[in-house]
């Protein structure tokens, strides 16, 4: 079963890399330009390996507990884990030694907790600013105000290195307004870095996932968050 699994994967890996690609040509850039970040938040430790074995280097996670189980099962890997959902301040602690980024920072008092710790831990870490671009209240992710709010504040936590902005498109829209919102989001994180100035780089656009993520390149994504379709046509457990 496992030759077949990680068989599937591989394919669908390269087919998504396709993708990325022609979709990085459309704007002049190139495939490279462009990280994939595997989510493997649903699937266990084995078919997370297998992601590991097709080429994927940065895997994201949007629960810590199951960050845990995995970095510690594959720390001999060494991937690069990213924390693509909610943290809560008090899962910093064991949740950072893991992380390579956090894409999820949507309040003042989770940038003071992360520092608090990188302090703690002696290292520092990349992170994103969440922005809720598509309005939906049951979404995470702070207002264009609460970021620049955030931003001007930024020299207080110097462990933590804001490097971009993170987003998601709305679940029930169509592809054509997950575009006009990737769109949005782009001209967001380009106004939040005139307001924090030169010593600002705000480079990093995560946004995209397995259905959009096209759009969001089109748009200018540097990062883009696919699961489903790694696994697509998979029988898992």
């Amino acid at each position: 079963m496992k030759p077949i699994q990680q068989k599937f994967i591989a394919e669908n890996v390269a087919s998504i890399q396709e993708e990325i690609e022609a979709a990085a040509q459309k704007t002049g850039r190139r495939g490279r330009d462009i990280c994939l970040i595997a989510v493997t938040k649903y699937v266990d430790v084995d078919l997370t390996q297998m992601v590991l074995e097709s080429g994927c280097r940065h895997l994201g996670e949007s629960r810590p507990q199951q960050l845990w189980e995995k970095a510690s099962a594959l720390s001999s890997q060494e991937p690069n884990w990213h924390m693509i959902g909610h943290l809560q301040r008090n899962k910093v602690r064991r949740t950072l030694p893991s992380l390579s980024c956090i894409h999820s920072i949507d309040s003042l008092r989770l940038l003071a907790s992360l520092d608090e710790e990188c302090r703690r831990q002696g290292k520092e870490i990349e992170g994103l600013l969440e922005v809720n671009v598509s309005g939906d209240v049951s979404k995470t992710g702070m207002t264009e105000d609460d970021a620049k709010l955030l931003l001007d504040r930024r020299s207080e936590y110097p462990q933590v290195k804001l490097t971009g902005v993170m987003g998601m498109a709305s679940r029930s829209g169509s592809l054509s307004t997950a575009q006009q919102e990737f769109s949005s989001l782009r001209e967001i994180r380009d106004r939040l870095q005139s307001h924090g100035g030169a010593d600002v780089k705000l480079d990093e656009l995560s946004m995209g996932m397995s259905h959009d993520f096209a759009q969001a390149i089109a748009e200018g994504a540097t990062m883009v968050r696919i699961g489903s379709r790694l696994f697509q046509g998979l029988a898992r457990p």
